[in-house]
């Protein structure tokens, strides 16, 4: 079984900045692509950043100049840096990983969702 736990999320008032952590563990081959999406009350769940093996990245619009996704392999470890926070950034974030099993077989899994609430 493989583990996603994220942490970082927190109350933060509008201009601050917060890092968000999702480490993965269990039966993993090789991770591949990193990401983070989230997801807004009454709102479709929306990717914010992602980050592939080779450390290229890509981001949604509204978060680029602000947040900077990387990735410590050696720790199977995403993380997320989001600085000048706006009230618009609320939502949980889920950290997603895409990897191969022991067996490699192509698979992926989701976090939990950690809370960021930005104040105005």
């Amino acid at each position: 079984q493989v583990q996603l736990v994220e942490s970082g999320g927190g109350l933060v008032q509008a201009g601050g900045s917060l890092r968000l952590s999702c480490a993965a563990s269990g039966s993993i081959r090789r991770i591949n692509a990193m990401g983070w999406y989230r997801q807004a009350p009454g709102k479709q769940r929306e990717l914010v950043a992602q980050i592939d093996s080779g450390g290229s990245t890509n981001y949604a619009d509204s978060v680029k100049g602000r947040f900077t996704i990387s990735r410590d392999n050696a720790k199977n470890t995403v993380y997320l840096q989001m600085n000048s926070l706006k009230p618009e950034d609320t939502a949980i974030y889920y950290c997603h990983v895409g990897y191969y099993t022991v067996t490699y077989y192509p698979y992926d899994a989701w976090g939990q969702g950690t809370q960021v609430t930005v104040s105005s």
